[in-house]
């Protein structure tokens, strides 16, 4: 059985980073943790903790990326929700198992080595969500 974590984080999509950092960071008080690029997503991220989640920050780094044409067509906002799973190829056996529409079929790699894939939104309900394997 898949058994999920917790909350891993909560993305947001934005067109500036300084301009949202803005607000995070300097209205809102919230650490950055981290900010680095993801070559694999063609973005810029920036990790802020929120008690054992966070928000993540997300930039596009190129105009044909995934990210930037989500941001192109539905603007600066919520992108996804991200659970943390303890393993991932049980999650996807498990999803499969159920017919449920995927992005990846097969994990991904990320900045940190951690593994994560896409659910479709329209197997979600109409959420974007992302399962992480740290």
């Amino acid at each position: 059985m898949t058994h999920v974590k917790s909350i891993h984080h909560v993305a947001v999509v934005v067109s500036d980073m300084d301009k949202s950092l803005g607000f995070w960071r300097d209205a809102l008080g919230m650490e950055v943790r981290a900010m680095q690029d993801v070559p694999t997503e063609s973005s810029r991220v920036a990790f802020l903790p929120a008690g054992d989640s966070q928000i993540e920050l997300v930039l596009p780094t190129r105009d044909d990326s995934g990210i930037a044409k989500y941001l192109a067509k539905r603007g600066p906002g919520m992108h996804h929700v991200c659970v943390e799973v303890h393993d991932i190829h049980a999650a996807l056996e498990r999803l499969k198992a159920h017919g449920t529409r995927l992005i990846h079929d097969v994990p991904q790699v990320g900045a940190e080595g951690q593994r994560y894939v896409f659910v479709h939104p329209e197997a979600t309900g109409g959420v974007l969500v992302e399962l992480y394997e740290t």
